[in-house]
């Protein structure tokens, strides 16, 4: 098909009234997630994802993008107005977006943090609609050699980046290693860890185990912790962005996009450490620098822009290579898994109307966020103020009839509680649990093709050195594990130096 001919099949996907009312909803659905304290926008895209089972693929998947944009900005408004982020990715908002509000420009941040992240979304949107095909057509050219060698560098990047203990990061990666084997062996037929359990044989349900390892442990959290919001919301006051300062700022604004763009095409970094190097560059570069801190309007649109720059770029590696950029996309991969449709190279062949739909419908969310963004600063600051006695319960109906729903199953309801357990230790003793989802993810295929090769080559591993590509995938994963054990041993003299 030409370019052309695929963009009109790609049109007629979307240009329908339940496509835009469904990515419309979902800006709102994550608006609201990421507005309200202890949810964020991943809950929100793991507890809309079971209602997109009935829905077409193209819709379903619209509908989900939506609560991911939408969740990204709404975690600025409580950062903003309760110093409380709604996502880990807002942390850097708080900074500067809280003195602000101390100072009656509460209203003032919030606008900065809306135009920032919808400059920086569509930036992000074009930078997918420009790589993702010729990254696609470059991993044409892969085989179980070279997916290995990519899935095996993706992990290394996953335990990298999780958090200040590489240690537990790693823990948390390898658990969840271990519990992607349970099930029927896919070269022998035969069992693994099911204990005789016929349940088992299909693998631990990946809704059941998502849901349990995010939404439960915040509830077990507030039941073994009950206590009620910090701070109070503050008013608006009367001040809004001007074009000027919007000026002013869209230096930050541009640079921290294309810092999100970068990082989230790199599978595992996530939103949280682009936003904290975007403020750190805006704050090494601005003239102001003095001031960031104190109430800064660069300092939050410089974190918002970093940010929001991840979200349509961790869809690159998901389209092309078929490996989820966070633990958004790995959510949104199961979408695209349910729906019979294999993120991939192979996609832009066989499916390239959806690929085309998915990107017209990203560039209108970016519109729709504008819209909804500019509501929500005005009415949804009240949701911020709804006691978690009454929140929690809500969600603890919405995780049960999820998993339920996918299966019509109770045992998956009690694996969902079992990881919730799970999910409340690593909470618990702050072991991050993304490389755990990641690596339940990616571990069956990091496995298929490490076997499939073995069987391409009579069991010589040879060939997963063969090809300049796997040599590239090893190198980067050797100069990953370099980096990250001497960051660690600095750390750790760093510690072990007397004050």
């Amino acid at each position: 098909m030409s370019f052309v001919d695929s963009l009109l099949a790609g049109l007629s996907l979307v240009g329908n009234v339940e496509a835009f009312l469904a990515l419309g909803l979902g800006v709102v659905i994550g608006v609201i997630g990421g507005a309200i304290p202890g949810m964020s926008a991943t809950m929100a895209v793991a507890l809309t994802l079971p209602f997109t089972f009935a829905m077409q693929p193209i819709t379903g998947i619209l509908l989900l993008l939506g609560v991911y944009k939408g969740g990204i900005f709404g975690g600025s408004i409580p950062a903003i107005l309760i110093k409380t982020p709604g996502t880990p990715a807002s942390s850097a908002t708080v900074l500067d977006g809280y003195p602000l509000a101390e100072q009656g420009k509460a209203g003032k941040a919030l606008g900065m943090a809306l135009y920032a992240s919808c400059t920086a979304d569509l930036i992000s949107n074009l930078a997918l609609i420009l790589f993702a095909g010729w990254l696609a057509s470059f991993a044409l050219s892969f085989g179980p050699p070279e997916f290995f060698t990519l899935i095996l560098f993706s992990l290394t990047i996953i335990a990298g980046v999780s958090g200040d203990s590489l240690l537990r990061g790693a823990l948390s990666a390898l658990l969840g290693l271990l519990l992607a084997t349970i099930g029927l062996d896919l070269v022998y037929g035969t069992n693994r860890f099911t204990f005789g359990d016929p349940n088992l044989m299909g693998g631990l349900n990946f809704i059941a185990v998502l849901i349990g390892l995010f939404a439960i442990p915040e509830i077990l959290s507030m039941v073994w912790n009950p206590r009620a919001h910090d701070g109070q919301t503050r008013a608006l006051g009367q001040n809004w962005v001007t074009l000027r300062e919007y000026g002013a700022s869209l230096k930050s604004i541009v640079r921290g996009s294309f810092i999100g763009v970068f990082l989230g095409s790199i599978p595992g970094i996530g939103a949280a450490p682009s936003a904290f190097l975007s403020y750190s560059e805006a704050r090494r570069k601005s003239p102001n620098k003095a001031n960031f801190g104190k109430g800064e309007l660069e300092g939050v649109a410089a974190a918002e822009a970093g940010n929001n720059g991840v979200a349509g770029a961790t869809l690159i590696p998901l389209l092309a290579l078929g490996v989820p950029g966070d633990v958004i996309t790995a959510i949104i991969m199961g979408a695209f898994m349910v729906h019979g449709l294999q993120p991939g190279p192979m996609m832009f062949i066989l499916n390239v109307d959806i690929i085309y739909g998915l990107f017209i419908g990203l560039i209108v969310s970016s519109i729709f966020l504008l819209a909804v963004g500019s509501v929500a600063i005005r009415a949804f600051r009240y949701v911020a103020d709804i006691p978690r006695g009454v929140l929690f319960p809500a969600v603890m109906v919405l995780c049960i009839y999820g998993v339920f729903a996918v299966n019509n199953n109770l045992f998956d309801v009690g694996v969902m509680f079992a990881m919730g357990w799970v999910g409340f230790f690593f909470l618990r003793f702050q072991i991050p649990a993304a490389p755990f989802l990641i690596a339940f993810i990616l571990g069956p295929l990091l496995e298929d093709n490490f076997r499939q090769a073995m069987l391409m080559s009579g069991s010589n591993p040879t060939i997963l050195f063969r090809g300049p590509i796997t040599w590239v995938f090893w190198a980067l994963t050797a100069i990953t594990v370099v980096a990250i054990a001497r960051a660690g041993f600095r750390a750790t003299r760093r510690k072990g130096t007397p004050a």
